[in-house]
């Protein structure tokens, strides 16, 4: 055979096995479902706390308030959900009932609801309103039933629960997709119970049969995401400030939580050895309550208290719902859409340019040496390309040339989290007149880490990873300039 067609062949062979895309990465054990990954990326949702409380002046009404109370003159939900979308909210969670067991929606099962109060003569239903609000503006739906009720005279036995399941099947079978249910710690205590008038305590492992009340709810709405301490879609951050820890995992071992009586600092921080992929949510007030009080109008958070919310939510990983409560009127407060207006403006400014964007990306490694996990892929803001390295590499170090100096003070490091979350420790150095110096320390990074820091004016920027509990793996890569300060430091 003539050896020219032997080489030709040859080169045709090594060609095509160039050519052939490797498979990806080895996903972990614990990686979150697409309706989890979805979920998450909405970054921003909103609460809508309103009830007979917004009326009596209380956070929590006692179970013996009229009907009558419920009186809003001017009720617009389309501004409520106007409100939330021109802030950038992705879905809007309505209290559909609180503990003072007022239904915001013409329940059969009980008349302390809306259709015994003066609004549209007893005819209204503000859960059908809102949701319809929402789907015109496309914005996801969830709902908040209290588990506790202090008006059900049956509050605290077995047919309670049924109560509580009849008003779940109402809430989640006449009102169309409900994206997610919200269900807290709320166990018990003194209240009114049907003129008990006395305290009801509960066990709050056993009373409500959680694991029976998810797999009612999921069998109703099978694509519905729950939330609750222990998930099992979302899990409470552990507080109400809207900060996740510094470090955060988003997953999490549920064995030993309990509705209403987790370990907070667990919650906080989720677990690296975690055992179910559930995703940490910020809930905060814009205001100190939870619900209107003419005496908080002025004590609206600022613009830059809730950027520096943001980014010690969504920058650490989780998701921020920040409530909106509307006042007597049956609206947004001026205020606070004024906050809100200008946090968006915030964000927005803040994020406006991409300074790393298809800029210079190299590696001390790159897996298989194949161009779909090059480091350029960092650099693309695709959520789905990502670069990679062989496995053991450590240090991992991607470095980012801009070609020239530029000033920047936010940084944002994604993971391809559909393959699970993977980074511990990390470390972040810029070119200076010395060399590198190491700008930042930290160690999480999942969805999505923003960090800040003084303005730094360089030519190049390396991520060094140096602890992971797979092959390193990252997705984006970005920084950004902003003009505004939250005087604070991550």
């Amino acid at each position: 055979m003539n050896i020219k067609y032997i080489i030709t062949g040859f080169s045709l062979f090594l060609f095509a096995c160039q050519s052939i895309t490797p498979p990806d990465i080895i996903p972990n054990t614990i990686v979150p479902s697409q309706k989890l990954i979805t979920y998450q990326q909405m970054e921003l949702i909103g609460f809508i706390h309103f009830t007979v409380n917004t009326f009596t002046d209380k956070e929590w009404g006692y179970g013996d308030e009229s009907p009558e109370t419920f009186n809003p003159l001017a009720l617009d939900v389309e501004q409520w959900v106007k409100t939330a979308f021109a802030a950038g909210m992705k879905q809007l969670i309505l209290t559909a009932k609180h503990h003072d067991g007022f239904c915001l929606w013409p329940s059969e099962y009980t008349e302390h609801s809306i259709k015994n109060s003066p609004y549209k003569n007893g005819n209204g239903d503000v859960v059908r309103e809102f949701v319809a609000a929402c789907k015109k503006y496309s914005l996801k739906t969830g709902l908040y039933l209290s588990p506790w009720d202090r008006n059900h005279k049956d509050y605290g036995t077995p047919a309670y629960i049924t109560y509580y399941k009849n008003q779940l099947e109402e809430l989640l079978t006449q009102y169309g997709e409900i994206n997610e249910i919200w269900f807290d710690g709320a166990n018990g205590g003194d209240g009114y119970y049907g003129g008990a008038n006395e305290i009801r305590k509960i066990d709050r492992e056993t009373y409500y049969g959680w694991e029976d009340i998810i797999l009612f709810v999921k069998n109703l709405q099978p694509n519905i995401k729950i939330f609750s301490d222990a998930g099992p879609d979302v899990h409470w951050i552990g507080n109400e400030k809207g900060f996740a820890g510094s470090t955060f995992w988003s997953t999490i071992n549920t064995d030993s939580l309990t509705i209403g009586a987790s370990k907070t600092d667990y919650l906080n921080t989720g677990d690296p050895k975690g055992t179910k992929w559930i995703v940490g949510q910020c809930d905060v007030s814009i205001r100190p309550g939870w619900f209107y009080h003419a005496d908080q109008d002025s004590l609206v958070k600022t613009p830059q208290q809730l950027a520096d919310i943001y980014y010690k939510s969504v920058g650490r990983n989780s998701l921020l719902l920040l409530n909106l409560p509307p006042d007597k009127r049956g609206i947004i407060h001026e205020n606070d859409v004024q906050a809100l207006t200008d946090f968006r403006a915030i964000i927005d400014e803040s994020f406006a340019k991409d300074l790393a964007k298809d800029q210079m990306a190299s590696a001390n490694n790159t897996r298989k040496k194949h161009p779909k996990f090059a480091p350029s892929n960092t650099l693309d803001e695709n959520p789905i390309t990502y670069w990679a390295t062989d496995d053991g590499i450590f240090p991992a170090i991607l470095e980012i040339d801009l070609n020239e100096n530029n000033i920047f003070d936010r940084i944002m490091i994604q993971e391809p989290i559909r393959f699970g979350q993977r980074i511990s420790r990390f470390e972040i150095d810029v070119i200076g007149s010395n060399g590198w110096e190491t700008i930042f320390k930290g160690t999480t990074i999942g969805y999505k880490r923003i960090i800040r820091i003084s303005p730094i004016n360089t030519r190049k920027i390396r991520l060094r990873i140096t602890k992971a509990n797979n092959t390193v793996a990252i997705s984006n890569f970005g920084l950004y300039r902003s003009s505004h300060k939250e005087k604070t430091t991550d």
